[in-house]
């Protein structure tokens, strides 16, 4: 099968040319600059990609990648926790959907993937998180946007495209080619950059899995689908305490009220407009942890039982992000412990 990729030199979406490309598929990319595309492929084994030069909001440059595909999975989005851009992400992420979903649904493209988040739930107000849940109001710009797109991609699906949307918890692992947020809070954690902590919880998945949660899912003739791919919610301090003992290093495990994290996170993003480098927190992030309840369940069983997908523990995930991290320079022999090397 020939599938497009869009945003696959990002994160999510490098891992899922991997493992589609592992799978047999033919891989075509819609990137904005080659010049990402072997940074991103290189050290994952992928080489010599067909690639199209243009944006997903272009639909001149859509058309264009898609002839010829039979599938497409649509993993670019503008992914931050940067109140600056929030603007950009709320105008980027549902044109993108749209000019992605409609173009593949004119052409008969099957299946249509779209690459959404368990974001798009927040904040959770109901015992358990399913892919069946009720789409949240949203925490902050990121989700506010993501859950501009999920109703695009929900429409797609009630207008009879066969639209197959996932929904990845929050993503680590090794190999991010522009180190994100998700990430970056690892090495935050790793650099003492985090002295006080969240008392919410985090559900997270394996980069790698989530790759092949979306080759698993590219089978036509099947309709509209939905599935999430996540862990059972972890303590923030929980994930210093597990890279505390994976590193060999004491991490910093306080942690403040509620009221404290919520309130800091709002004079961060003020102090972030007014300031050229990025800060560690903001209000997006402080709410992040703290919009799944205390004892709320995060099912992925359906998912992973009709796909035959397996999910990686949190300790193995943690383990190679910090082996990466520590290989990349991005923190240092004394920062990864023994991890490092």
């Amino acid at each position: 099968m020939r599938v497009l990729v869009t945003g696959g030199t990002g994160y999510v979406g490098s891992h899922t040319v991997a493992a589609l490309a592992g799978q047999g598929h033919q891989v075509r990319l819609l990137v904005r600059a080659r010049d990402r595309i072997a940074p991103a492929l290189d050290p994952l084994g992928v080489a010599g990609a067909d690639a199209v030069v243009g944006d997903v909001t272009s639909a001149a440059a859509v058309g264009q990648a898609m002839l010829g595909c039979d599938a497409v999975v649509h993993a670019a989005a503008v992914f931050s926790l940067d109140p600056r851009r929030g603007a950009v992400m709320q105008q980027a992420n549902p044109a993108g959907a749209a000019t992605i979903l409609e173009a593949a649904q004119r052409r008969g493209l099957d299946p249509i993937v779209y690459v959404s988040t368990i974001g798009v739930f927040l904040p959770v107000t109901g015992a358990m998180l399913t892919a069946g849940t009720p789409v949240g109001a949203g925490i902050g710009p990121y989700t506010r946007s993501k859950i501009s797109a999920e109703l695009v991609a929900r429409d797609a699906q009630q207008a009879g495209s066969p639209v197959v949307i996932t929904y990845p918890a929050v993503v680590q692992g090794p190999h991010d080619p522009h180190l994100g947020d998700s990430v970056r809070f690892v090495r935050d954690l790793l650099r003492g950059r985090l002295p006080v902590l969240p008392r919410g919880r985090l559900t997270f998945v394996d980069v790698r899995d989530v790759g092949a949660l979306h080759a698993a899912v590219l089978r036509p003739g099947r309709g509209a689908r939905r599935y999430l791919l996540g862990g059972p919610p972890v303590e923030v301090a929980e994930v210093a305490a597990l890279l505390g003992e994976l590193t060999g290093r004491r991490l910093p495990q306080r942690t403040a009220p509620d009221w404290m994290i919520q309130q800091s996170g709002r004079l961060a993003d003020r102090a972030q407009r007014l300031l050229p480098v990025r800060l560690p927190a903001s209000a997006e992030q402080a709410a992040l942890p703290l919009s799944i309840p205390a004892g709320a369940v995060v099912d992925d069983s359906e998912t992973r039982q009709e796909l035959a997908v397996e999910r990686r523990e949190l300790r193995e995930t943690l383990a190679d992000t910090v082996r990466w991290l520590a290989t990349r320079g991005l923190v240092t022999a004394r920062q990864a412990g023994a991890l490092a090397g």
